[in-house]
């Protein structure tokens, strides 16, 4: 597979496009969530819900963090397939202590687990795709 390169004289495959759609669409998703529990939820709230739910308050400042960092380095195309698996444990999470108890479909009340293992799947696809075109990172093999 080729990556877009500019100087090289190389066309940009489908494939790599896929992978741009996919990285930047996925990486805006992430910095939407990461926006939510900072200016709806607010760290601190989001650290008290992860408390009720068992989980340590701190993982709720490293969960944003992972999303906020990790959304802006899948736009950028920098380390993605790194950071796509990075975040794979991140929605699992999300899955299991989250939404778990809610039914498989996430339109069931407080959302179901079906989301975000359905991500967490698209976070292993995109780091076997890669950077795509158009990345700041070039390759990532």
């Amino acid at each position: 597979m080729t990556t877009l390169d500019t100087n090289a004289g190389l066309r940009a495959s489908n494939a790599d496009y896929a992978a741009l759609i996919l990285r930047v669409s996925t990486g805006v998703l992430f910095l939407a969530h990461a926006w939510l529990k900072i200016a709806v939820f607010t760290p601190a709230g989001t650290a008290g819900y992860f408390a009720s739910i068992g989980l340590p308050g701190a993982l709720a400042y490293l969960t944003i963090a992972a999303e906020l960092l990790g959304g802006l380095a899948l736009i950028a195309g920098v380390y993605t397939r790194l950071v796509s698996l990075a975040l794979i444990p991140v929605l699992l999470g999300a899955a299991w202590f989250g939404h778990g108890a809610n039914g498989f479909f996430f339109s069931n009340a407080n959302g179901g687990w079906e989301y975000p293992v359905f991500w967490a799947i698209v976070m292993g696809v995109l780091a076997l795709l890669g950077n795509g075109a158009h990345a700041l990172r070039k390759s990532d093999r």
